[in-house]
């Protein structure tokens, strides 16, 4: 099996100066399967049943949300960014490790959500997702990511921690 964290490249100073950026796009081209795979396999075959939906964070959330939904026989929502989305129900503010951004979602219905993103560093977007998922209607019962930089926090939502593939400590 391949090393998924080695096909991670690292860019310094983006997107502005002091930030190291994991850059998964040669991840997916390379092992795009992979990938799904292990994270699908992040949950058992008993949690996959509870989860009614995916939630996918724009943008690089949506990648894997869409593709753990259908891999596992799911619906998929969008968690989108300002002025992409129609009959927004509600929106939450929320704090980047390098600025300020915004989340908007449609009405939920009561649905199992489980929230995926592809990097979780500060828990500020991931944190964002969830009270906004619970917001409109959802219930959380998990939330997971390709790669979590564990160095730059502790992040737990409600006692619930987010599963990763890949750690950086």
């Amino acid at each position: 099996m391949t090393d998924l964290k080695s096909l991670i490249a690292e860019v310094p100073d983006f997107p502005k100066a002091g930030i190291l950026f994991r850059d998964v796009s040669p991840l997916l081209k390379a092992e795009f399967t992979a990938t799904i795979d292990a994270m699908s396999d992040l949950f058992t075959t008993e949690e996959w049943a509870t989860i009614d939906v995916v939630a996918g964070i724009e943008s690089r959330g949506f990648i894997f949300a869409a593709a753990l939904a259908y891999k596992n026989g799911k619906g998929f929502v969008k968690i989108r960014k300002p002025g992409k989305l129609p009959n927004v129900a509600a929106s939450v503010n929320y704090g980047l490790e390098y600025g300020s951004d915004s989340l908007h979602m449609q009405a939920g219905d009561g649905s199992r959500v489980l929230i995926l993103d592809d990097l979780i560093a500060t828990g500020g977007s991931m944190g964002a997702a969830a009270e906004l998922c619970t917001t409109v209607g959802f219930q959380v019962v998990g939330m997971a990511c390709l790669v979590d930089l564990a160095s730059l926090n502790s992040f737990t939502w409600h006692d619930m921690k987010v599963r990763s593939v890949i750690q950086y400590h």
